[in-house]
């Protein structure tokens, strides 16, 4: 009885392993380079790329239940509906599959869409699935440490219908919980589905004003300018992927990302708490600058 985390080395895996420790379960964890990976005690490296179908394979082999973060990469689509073709021949029981939130509602934007169409596989097949809709996490505005302090300025274009932005720890807690669950269970479980998204509803203009509150000095939102995001994102992501975003964040200007009560009250009962705070983070972050 064995889980195998995939996207382990990255920001989510990292949350999903850190909340599987000491829980009285094996766990692997999928990575091109085991002998570069650093997991935690409890944890076994396996080589595998999702871009491999047969390395996914061999490490599916004695594998119960898995957990599925497919990065984004151009044949994101393929790698997720194959390592499931994979999945489900190999017999396993369980799947936590990391979907994104408004996946059906962004019809435009690649990976959202991409996200929908394996949702719409684990439905067809009745997969024994759950699946978690992150919306933004909180945690990407840690890139903005140098606008913050040195420019006075929040320079994420989120626009002002707002987001429920989550933080990466509450999705990694809620991964490791319906892991641990599908895993002790006695036979394959049904479907859920979980919005993953935080208490409050973050625009431009209020993330400045938390971050003016929390560092004490003027901070001013940086605008909603798209196309100038997409020339900064080229500098450090693929042309294609710059686009993608600059059209995530198009949609969250045009539309929003706002989660509904009852989202927020089914993610709160899964958890046993509220889900953390945008104002928490910031709050947080602050302490750590200024200890810097």
């Amino acid at each position: 009885m064995t889980i195998l985390v995939t996207g382990s080395t990255g920001t989510i895996g990292t949350q999903v392993l850190n909340h599987l420790a000491g829980q009285g379960v094996e766990v692997r964890a999928l990575t091109r380079s085991p002998g570069k990976a650093q997991f935690p005690q409890h944890v076994t490296a396996v080589r595998g790329d999702l871009a491999d179908v047969d390395s996914v394979r061999a490490a599916l082999i004695g594998v119960s239940t898995l957990f599925l973060l497919v990065p984004n990469a151009a044949d994101e689509l393929t790698q997720a509906m194959l390592t499931l073709t994979a999945a489900r021949e190999a017999g396993v029981k369980g799947i936590v599959y990391l979907s994104v939130f408004k996946g059906e509602a962004y019809a435009d934007v690649p990976h959202f869409a991409g996200k929908h169409t394996v949702e719409r596989m684990i439905e067809a097949l009745d997969l024994p699935a759950t699946v978690l809709r992150p919306a933004y996490f909180i945690q990407n505005d840690l890139r903005l440490k140098e606008p913050l302090l040195n420019f006075g300025a929040y320079g994420m274009p989120i626009g002002a219908k707002g987001i429920s932005m989550v933080d990466i720890r509450d999705i990694g807690e809620a991964a490791a919980i319906e892991l641990l669950r599908r895993e002790r269970a006695s036979a394959p479980l049904g479907r859920e589905t979980y919005a993953l998204v935080g208490p409050d509803v973050v625009t431009g203009e209020g993330a400045a004003a938390i971050w003016r509150d929390e560092l004490g000095r003027a901070i001013s939102y940086g605008g909603d300018d798209l196309a100038a995001m997409e020339q900064r994102f080229k500098a450090a992501m693929p042309a294609w992927l710059a686009l993608d975003m600059r059209l995530m964040f198009g949609r969250y200007q045009s539309d929003g990302a706002v989660a509904t009560a009852d989202e927020l009250a089914r993610l709160t009962k899964l958890l046993g708490r509220a889900p953390r705070a945008y104002r928490d983070f910031a709050r947080d972050a602050a302490a750590q600058w200024h200890k810097g």
